[in-house]
């Protein structure tokens, strides 16, 4: 009678394990590992076992199983209440009935037990998807580190800029020597301009700069044979308006083409040598162009 009992109960207990399994994957996949078997030494270790007890989540976990407890046991308490005279008189019931009798009673319990439980899944699953969420998420630190890791630090960006600008600006004074002329401020700024007819709609900035890049610029003209004019007004319009290796804006195409006119004169005359620095002070500068300092 006992195994009759344990095989009319055994498909509720096979829908409990298969409902198991269903829900576990749903929230978490399908994860089998043979890992989850092996022995861990740490697992023996009190003083975490102490801290997983006592830790805060410890301590949830303690409130869902005795509120889980709880919960059955109010349940269960009713049942039995009115179950009272139902169970008493199986005494006197023959032992096949009452065994059927038995087995029915417990299916029915087992199913309004499992069905309370219900109420506990739908407070516990969104506060496990909370949880998870929450572990997910980085603190401002990790957040740091990881931004360190995947872009670099803050020093290393810094160095690989001033590397990049070292790079470009040899760049730019390598360009200084295929420049058709110099225009300085005449100490502060200078910029390098080029021009080709056939390639170019117009002159185009190679080079700029101020204080000691200017100076530097300066020398090398010198030392190709490069015109120099000083044009403090020009200077500072083409340095603040134009970028490198691009062309000089159209308000500035007349006060250009006056001082290309006047070094490619000077390269067509004879015996041409390169010239002292010339001053242009009159130049059509446009207002918007101009910049005072």
């Amino acid at each position: 009678m006992i195994l009759e009992t344990i095989l009319v109960l055994a498909p509720f207990f096979a829908v409990m394990i298969i409902l198991a399994l269903i829900s576990g994957t749903i929230m978490s996949g399908w994860n089998f590992s043979a890992k989850a078997f092996a022995f861990k030494a740490n697992k023996l270790d009190p003083i975490k076992g102490m801290g997983r007890v006592f830790g805060w989540k410890g301590l949830v976990e303690m409130l869902k199983s005795f509120a889980k407890f709880l919960l059955v046991a109010i349940v269960a308490t009713i049942l039995l209440k009115s179950q009272a005279n139902e169970l008493i008189g199986l005494g006197g019931e023959a032992l096949p009935q009452a065994l059927s009798h038995m087995s029915s009673i417990l299916r029915w319990d087992f199913l309004i037990v499992s069905a309370a439980l219900l109420l506990v899944v739908a407070v516990d699953i969104p506060f496990q998807l909370w949880e998870h969420q929450r572990q997910l998420k980085m603190t401002k630190q990790e957040i740091k580190e990881e931004g360190k890791q995947t872009e670099g630090s803050p020093e290393v960006k810094g160095r690989q800029r001033r590397i990049q600008m070292e790079m470009a600006q040899q760049r730019m004074m390598e360009a200084v020597p295929e420049a058709d002329v110099v225009i300085t401020n005449p100490t502060h700024y200078a910029i390098a301009l080029k021009y080709d007819s056939g390639k170019m709609a117009a002159p185009q900035l190679v080079a700029k700069g101020s204080d000691l890049v200017a100076t530097q610029i300066r020398v090398l003209a010198k030392e190709h044979d490069i015109p120099i004019v000083s044009a403090p007004p020009l200077a500072r319009a083409i340095f603040y308006s134009t970028k490198l290796e691009q062309a000089i804006p159209e308000g500035l195409y007349r006060a250009v083409a006056q001082i290309l006119a006047y070094i490619f004169q000077l390269k067509q005359s004879e015996g041409y040598a390169q010239p002292s620095p010339s001053t242009f002070n009159d130049l059509p500068i446009p207002d918007e162009l101009r910049r005072d300092k």
